[in-house]
């Protein structure tokens, strides 16, 4: 299929056919309007309604009525697949939820910095009942000591939630203006904010998203691409899901499917996989050993070498170091070693693949080092390129403050310890699945002052997690000790102001 008006002999070309109307002809009841709202048109059709209005000077009405008679697929096979319009994908939102998928695959899911959605929260639903989620990588023998063990974290998280709702009860007596109801949600929730520590990356959740078309033929796409055969499963899914007949309609007359262009052709990101397989192998090859560089748990750096910064972050998914080690390494370097690394990254881009993330920038760098459940909160914030190293549990775990107060923290560290021997034992990527909440590891999170200001400030509230309300606090603290001007126009609240009967 040509561009349109190609002369090429057996070239099928295509080209819409926008016709001109005068302002005069709109429908009597909308030509005096100068707002008009938009309503149950299927996706792929409504973007190709918005594409034609940018186009032509017909109203969005007379748009909407051609595009009923006219083949919104073809349109998109051409203009969007062929030619690159790629904006024209933005006007087309899609609603997808994916269920029972494990806590590992929605955090992947979820990691797309223009995605709206929310997944179901640890601190209002009870995960000890559900189950988890087995690697498919797993062999018999391997699958049965995840089993086992997994088994063993959800018995002692249903144990700790039940300890430390009755310590909280006796340590937070009901206000006699507050009703027993909202009371006992209070306690339990913040009591579930401790058990979650033994919660795990297998146990399923649900997550419910709206995005772009474009954005998820890029999430299918990277899906695909991914090392965890339930994600590449799940990518695989979501394409046949869009070329099928809805599962959930307000209006049942309305049954097209919601994205079915997208469907035929979005394919795996074989950049990605590539590009990740040569720089891990370039670092294993050229980097010397680690230099044993201590940083704190949240660091914050503001590089001003645009060439070591691209470097380093490049280096940072496919190492276990400090992103301040890598980038003072870097910025040592020659312009021609840095390049080097750059172009190993690009060797397997085509015309159609974007930059990799880690070309992208941002002015400040948070390196932070957190565990998993506070990385699944902070991780919904959009304003920021986020990057993260291997699951691995190499990093140890937290223990919360309220399972010592409780008495039972030698109960918890078996609990923990046995979890991170099992996982040890079990081979990548499958055991990155028994990964507890409660482990640590290693994230670098590039935004702008503006994005740090709002993480700091919101995610200190006494409403918060105690978890990533310590990471926020320190988050301001580093800034007040990088930028003191700056550090100073964050106004977060610091993790000893509680107030625990609130959510």
């Amino acid at each position: 299929m040509g561009v349109a008006g190609d002369n090429r002999i057996g070239v099928k070309t295509f080209e819409p056919e926008f016709h001109r109307i005068s302002y005069h002809s709109l429908l009597p009841e909308t030509k005096s309007k100068r707002v008009l709202t938009v309503a149950g048109v299927p996706p792929e059709k409504c973007a190709y309604a918005l594409a034609r209005y940018s186009r032509s000077p017909d109203s969005i009405v007379q748009s909407i009525d051609w595009v009923r008679t006219h083949d919104s697929q073809k349109f998109l096979e051409s203009f969007y697949f062929q030619y690159g319009h790629a904006s024209i994908a933005d006007l087309g939102h899609v609603v997808v939820c994916l269920e029972g998928i494990s806590e590992l695959a929605a955090t992947e899911a979820e990691d797309e910095q223009l995605w709206d959605g929310q997944a179901r929260s640890s601190r209002y639903q009870d995960f000890g009942k559900s189950g988890f989620v087995s690697p498919p990588e797993f062999d018999a023998e391997q699958k049965a000591r995840y089993l086992t063990a997994g088994q063993r974290l959800l018995q002692g998280y249903r144990k700790i939630h039940q300890a430390v709702h009755e310590h909280l009860c006796g340590k937070l007596p009901r206000p006699d203006d507050m009703k027993e109801d909202a009371y006992q949600r209070n306690i339990t929730a913040r009591a579930f904010d401790v058990a979650r520590y033994l919660l795990f990356l297998g146990v399923p959740t649900g997550v419910g998203q709206v995005t772009s078309i474009r954005t998820l033929e890029r999430q299918i796409r990277r899906l695909k691409a991914s090392h965890y055969q339930e994600l590449r499963d799940l990518g695989q899914e979501i394409a046949h899901a869009c070329a099928s007949t809805p599962d959930c309609a307000w209006d049942e007359s309305v049954n097209l499917p919601v994205a079915p262009t997208l469907a035929k052709y979005v394919d795996s990101d074989t950049h990605l996989i590539q590009s990740r397989a040569d720089l891990s192998l370039w670092a294993q090859q050229n980097l010397p050993p680690t230099a044993g560089l201590a940083v704190d748990a949240v660091d914050l750096l503001r590089p001003t070498d645009t060439m070591a910064d691209i470097t380093a972050t490049l280096l940072f998914p496919v190492t276990d170091r400090p992103f301040r080690e890598l980038y003072e390494m870097t910025e040592g370097w020659s312009r021609a070693r840095q390049s080097e690394v750059m172009d190993v990254a690009l060797r397997s881009r085509t015309r159609r693949d974007e930059l990799l993330r880690e070309f992208r920038g941002g002015l400040f760098a948070y390196d932070m080092v957190m565990d998993i459940g506070a990385y699944r909160d902070l991780h919904r914030h959009r304003r920021c390129h986020q990057y993260r190293q291997s699951f691995n549990g190499r990093l140890g775990f937290e223990t919360p403050a309220a399972v010592l107060d409780c008495g039972i923290g030698d109960f918890y560290r078996d609990e923990m310890d046995h979890a991170m021997r099992t996982l040890a034992e079990l081979p990548e990527p499958g055991s990155h699945y028994l990964l507890p909440f409660g482990a640590r590891s290693r994230f670098l999170f590039k935004m702008d002052f503006a994005e740090a200001e709002y993480i700091s400030r919101l995610r200190s509230g006494v409403k918060g997690h105690f978890s990533y309300r310590e990471v926020a606090w320190k988050m301001k603290v580093k800034m007040e000790e990088l930028e003191p001007e700056l550090g100073r126009l964050i106004q977060a609240t610091p993790p000893w102001v509680e107030d625990p009967l609130q959510r």
